[in-house]
């Protein structure tokens, strides 16, 4: 288990860099879904449900796959890291975009009305009323959605990207020492997710006292 140290960081970089950039896309592709969803925009709202539902109801190896394998048979190659990262923002925009969406649709009314009685035109009234009060309500989701990125990107594997799923495959393949590679695989998600969850509880704390 000492031996196997070193290429775990290794793994563990890695999956932390697709995690990482995977879930920051997936962030901005969920709020800017929820907004055409919540604002009701013509077409666009469909093509938002759309792809809401194609991405919910597909595993993400299947994305995985289709962007490795699919898409060089007609002549459009990327990276293995590239085809990683989409499939992870293509999969939590979708859990994002239902996670923004849930706490837009719980401001009251009532919020609403008083700020236009105040005079507030849609981007202040969105920017200083409705935007603080639904990110209070998303955030418990938004975390939870982050972990369960984090973990769904143990199928990169399966593209060759040595993350900590491959690595722990190399190692029972080579050693046969099956219990000692689960459970160094298993305090390498630990390690990493047990702060990412005590941060996103902290973020609630504090950004509830905010308001």
């Amino acid at each position: 288990m000492i031996h196997s140290i070193p290429a775990y960081t290794k793994g563990l970089y890695l999956t932390l860099q697709i995690s990482f950039w995977g879930i920051l896309f997936a962030l901005i592709v969920g709020f800017m879904v929820a907004l055409t969803l919540y604002y009701q925009i013509k077409y666009i709202k469909t093509i938002s449900k759309i792809y809401i539902e194609i991405s919910r109801n597909t595993p993400m190896l299947i994305h995985l796959f289709f962007l490795y394998y699919g898409l060089s048979q007609i002549g459009l190659k990327l990276e293995a890291y590239q085809c990683a990262i989409i499939s992870v923002a293509f999969l939590g925009g979708s859990y994002m975009a239902e996670s923004f969406r849930s706490g837009l649709q719980a401001i009251n009314k009532t919020q609403i009305d008083s700020g236009k009685s105040l005079g507030l035109g849609k981007f202040s009234l969105f920017y200083h009323v409705i935007l603080p009060q639904s990110l209070s309500i998303s955030i418990p989701y938004l975390g939870a959605n982050t972990i369960f990125l984090l973990k769904e990107t143990s199928v990169v594997s399966a593209v060759a990207l040595v993350d900590v799923m491959f690595v722990t495959r190399d190692f029972i393949g080579t050693y046969y020492k099956t219990d000692e590679a689960l459970l160094m695989l298993v305090l390498s998600y630990l390690i990493v997710l047990l702060p990412i969850s005590a941060l996103f509880v902290f973020l609630e704390h504090q950004y509830k006292k905010r308001l």
